[in-house]
């Protein structure tokens, strides 16, 4: 149970995030990511706080042998870059950039207006369906 608790306090704290910094707005996204034309730097400070924030807790965090709440670490086992993650991220980077929403604030977005970013959401899981069919995982 405190797994399941600490997992919505985490979700929350970043939906919370998400919507204060302003990347639930897909505009403001898309002007962040279009450096030729309209940009917006703002976003970089988002970035850049996860960036700071991540490495300072991840050596504190680490630091302590184990989680909190489970018995081990879950860290991914795959450590190289192959043609698939290459493939995977340009293919995400031009969503991204077409629609201005990634997952966590597509999903955070549907809170505000959800018409746009329900479809968003149904289509990238319908994305995820059709690679595991391609892929037979």
């Amino acid at each position: 149970m405190k797994t399941v608790i600490s997992a919505l306090m985490a979700g929350i704290i970043f939906g919370v995030g998400l919507a204060l910094s302003g990347m639930v707005d897909p505009n403001k996204v898309i002007n962040f990511l279009d450096v030729t034309g309209n940009w917006d730097p703002s976003l970089m400070f988002v970035l850049g706080g996860g960036v700071i924030t991540t490495t300072l807790a991840y050596r504190f965090i680490f630091a302590q042998g184990k989680p909190l709440f489970d018995d081990d670490f879950h860290l991914p086992t795959l450590l190289k870059i192959d043609s698939k993650l290459l493939f995977g991220s340009i293919l995400f980077g031009i969503g991204w950039g077409l629609i201005g929403y990634c997952p966590g604030p597509a999903v955070a977005s549907i809170g505000f207006n959800p018409e746009e970013p329900l479809i968003v959401v149904v289509s990238m899981l319908a994305g995820m369906l059709v690679y595991r069919k391609i892929a037979k995982v």
